[in-house]
């Protein structure tokens, strides 16, 4: 993440500082006034956590726009099927006739493809928002480890084993909803896979000139 994004608020990057407001208060957190209390030396062990904090924001932002972009993909393929539609009903002789309804079936097959994709996409969304919720427990987690090791005052009041068992349960969702994903994308290599076949099917029928790698 680039440097100029980051703030010096107990080191967390203001990125990832406005995506956790989204999740409100947390089961456990550092109260402030611990935390103000932390020294330069032991904040610098909060970098690795802090840095897949961010990272995790990333990984959210990337899948939101993988969303967008296939729901343009979804859009572009509707577009293209009624196209092809069309063509069925103009068609003037059995050879164009034949060409277009396969390429009605192509078409199809790629809407089908894409409505697949985008279900995996939006539980992966979802994933990724639970990611970030995970991190930021493992943040926290890092938060108390460090308060009590460096014996900051208002500290021994803080127990890890909470920390770590909000950190244990976040992570179980987490491997559930991986689980889930791994499942719905057989769905979509099947749907993958039609796609392909009605791909090269219309290619080969049109010499390559339609639904080929080469020319889309």
């Amino acid at each position: 993440m680039n440097s100029n994004l980051r703030a010096s608020t107990f080191g967390l990057p203001v990125l990832a500082a406005a995506a956790l407001l989204s999740f409100g208060c947390g089961p456990k957190r550092v109260p402030g006034s611990v935390l103000e209390k932390l020294s330069y030396e032991s904040r610098i062990e909060l970098l690795e956590a802090e840095n897949e904090l961010a990272l995790s924001v990333d990984h959210l932002d990337e899948a939101k726009n993988e969303v967008t972009r296939t729901r343009e993909a979804i859009r572009r393929a509707k577009d293209r099927l009624s196209a092809a539609e069309n063509e069925v009903g103009n068609a003037r002789d059995a050879q164009s006739k034949e060409v277009a309804v396969l390429a009605v079936a192509e078409a199809e097959s790629r809407v089908e493809y894409l409505r697949a994709r985008q279900k995996v996409n939006t539980a992966n969304e979802d994933l990724q928002e639970e990611d970030l919720r995970c991190a930021h427990e493992r943040f926290e987690l890092a938060r108390v480890n460090v308060a009590r090791k460096a014996k900051v005052k208002g500290s021994e009041g803080l127990q890890p084993a909470g920390f770590e068992k909000q950190v244990k349960s976040c992570e179980a969702d987490v491997a559930k909803q991986r689980a889930e994903i791994k499942e719905r994308s057989k769905k979509v290599e099947s749907a993958k896979n039609e796609w392909d076949k009605r791909k090269t099917v219309l290619a080969r029928k049109t010499f390559d000139a339609r639904a080929s790698p080469y020319v889309e």
